[in-house]
């Protein structure tokens, strides 16, 4: 394998792990629910997740998956994740800031619910509570 192989490989590694990590932070809540103690790494990643998506700021991994885009010979694309791959498929008209609030806005809610069932439900079920 080439060195502009192997980027494309590590390349295509980045998207599969940001997007692994943006299910994570929607979804992992539900991991809390069976594994208690995987609120150690949701919650970091929830505030991480937040903190992108309503300060418009761009995630690490984009920057890093560009240039390893360009290491394989490939142009990097503009913008964010979120635009690049998540937006062509949810929404077909371009990302607006508005529509980056409310997905951050989303974020707080599904793990808003999930969060206070593992605190209020769950909590008031355990023995010796």
């Amino acid at each position: 394998m080439n060195s502009a192989s192997f980027c494309q490989v590590l390349a295509d590694g980045v998207v599969i792990l940001h997007l692994a990590f943006v299910v994570f932070v929607m979804l992992g809540g539900i991991l809390v629910i069976v594994w208690p103690r995987a609120i150690w790494g949701h919650l970091p990643c929830v505030v991480w997740g937040i903190a992108i998506e309503l300060t418009g700021w761009i995630c690490p991994l984009t920057p890093l998956e560009n240039i390893l885009r360009r290491h394989a010979g490939q142009a990097p694309y503009a913008g964010d994740f979120v635009i690049h791959f998540i937006e062509p498929v949810i929404y077909p008209e371009g990302l607006t800031r508005e529509i980056q609030i409310i997905l951050g806005a989303a974020v707080v809610l599904v793990n808003a619910v999930v969060y206070g069932y593992v605190f209020l439900v769950r909590g008031h079920n355990r023995p010796g509570a």
